[in-house]
């Protein structure tokens, strides 16, 4: 049953009902912080650019109770709203890359302290309007003074041309106060194709940075006429081969043991 009046008690109750998932928040960026840094502090790339939160403000969150039907009259209001709405906790982890993005979700779905119930992947499956976001709806339990309550929180997942999109669909659609028109629609939908687009291609270009070089199996068989004239003292000529064939491509050696046995005899003598 939808209420249009929304009574004191309820309004004077908000704030204490809104302070587990403002605590919630800060200790979820911070945890999601933490993340980062820790790749950051081996040395290593960490997939999460930056994290951002932010908990309902109370006209939106009793806007979106009354579209939902929630009946603030009742005792157990605050349990309905909880169990309801998911989102008044929200997170937002932003990446660069689109593997980013997969590799967080992978993270959080591991993690101990975070429980995920549903999970909605609009990059393989975009929006009508274009959208593409990993959302998850998690559980968190935060120690609020002596309570221990467990609550609801939405974390989404973006790369950083995803969230240009979305926040400035998002700024459009306030504008118009919901109602864009078809034409500013029709533009915004191309402008998350492009958006996509972008991301694919610097996502593949990534891949191929850090795909490993491959190796000419012909290689080997220079590696070992290498050594037969280094062995024979011909060091000129071993040299020689070694600069034509070989320079440049010692990374490649450090998986294949034989490889790696002639670089660390010979490499370095022959650069």
């Amino acid at each position: 049953m939808k209420t249009t009046q929304v009574p004191n008690r309820v309004l004077n109750s908000l704030v204490h009902f809104l302070a587990p998932y403002e605590q919630a928040v800060d200790e979820l960026k911070l945890k999601l912080k933490g993340i980062k840094y820790g790749f950051l502090k081996r040395g290593g790339y960490s997939p999460i650019e930056f994290v951002v939160g932010r908990v309902k403000k109370v006209d939106s969150l009793l806007k979106k109770a009354q579209e939902k039907g929630l009946d603030f009259t009742s005792t157990n209001w605050q349990e309905e709203i909880a169990r309801e709405i998911t989102d008044i906790a929200g997170l937002r982890v932003v990446c660069r890359y689109v593997d980013d993005v997969l590799e967080v979700k992978q993270l959080l779905q591991e993690r101990e302290d975070i429980v995920i119930h549903d999970i909605k992947d609009y990059i393989a499956s975009p929006k009508e309007s274009g959208y593409r976001s990993i959302h998850m709806i998690a559980s968190y339990t935060v120690y609020h003074g002596s309570e221990k309550i467990t609550l609801l929180c939405e974390i989404q997942i973006r790369t950083l041309g995803m969230n240009f999109w979305a926040t400035n669909e998002h700024e459009l659609r306030y504008k118009y106060a919901g109602n864009i028109p078809q034409n500013v629609l029709d533009q915004l939908y191309e402008a998350s194709l492009i958006t996509h687009q972008l991301d694919v291609l610097m996502n593949n270009l990534r891949q191929e940075i850090l795909a490993p070089q491959a190796v000419d199996l012909t290689l080997e068989e220079k590696l070992e006429e290498i050594f037969s004239l280094y062995v024979k003292q011909d060091y000129e000529s071993a040299a020689a081969l070694y600069r034509e064939h070989v320079s440049g491509f010692e990374q490649a050696f450090q998986e294949n043991p034989k490889f790696k046995m002639i670089y660390d005899l010979l490499g370095k003598r022959l650069r």
